[in-house]
C-alpha cells in the first residue's frame, strides 16, 4: 500500500475512535481482521464492532493525536497519543499507544496495540 493510503486509514481509525462510530472502524479490517490490545483480542468485523460499541457506551472525550506513522508496503506502524473520560467514574485516561498494523488489499488483516498508560500520565502530574 502506499503510504497516503495508509495515512488516510489510521486517519479514520482515529476518528471512529474519537467519534465512537463503532461500524466505521470496524469497516476498515477486513472480515476475519483481529484486533488486539492489552488483554482483549476481537476477530471479525462483528466482534470489532461491538467491542468499539461497549468502550463508547462507557467513555466520552476521546481524543487521539497521531504522532507517526512508519508505512512499509502492506505493513506500518502507528505512534499516537490518546486520552479519554470514564463516563460513569470521571476518571481520565492518558495513553501513548504504539500500534503494528498489517494490510490486505486495502484493509486492516491485524491492528496489535501496545500501550503505555504509565509515562504519559507521570509526565502530566497525574497519578
Amino acid at each position: 500500500m502506499e503510504a497516503k493510503a495508509v495515512q488516510a486509514i489510521v486517519e479514520r481509525a482515529a476518528t471512529a475512535w474519537m467519534t465512537g462510530d463503532a461500524a466505521a472502524f470496524a469497516s476498515l479490517f477486513t472480515a476475519d481482521g483481529e484486533c488486539i490490545v492489552p488483554g482483549n483480542r476481537w476477530v471479525g468485523q462483528k466482534a470489532i464492532a461491538a467491542a468499539l460499541a461497549e468502550f463508547a457506551a462507557g467513555h466520552t472525550n476521546v481524543k487521539i493525536s497521531v504522532r507517526q506513522i512508519v508505512a512499509d508496503g502492506d505493513h506500518a506502524v502507528v505512534e499516537w497519543s490518546w486520552e479519554d473520560t470514564e463516563t460513569a467514574t470521571g476518571k481520565r485516561t492518558v495513553a501513548d499507544d504504539a500500534i503494528a498494523v498489517d494490510f490486505v488489499r486495502g484493509q486492516i488483516r491485524r491492528w496489535r496495540e501496545y500501550i503505555d498508560a504509565q509515562t504519559p500520565s507521570r509526565a502530566n502530574g497525574s497519578n
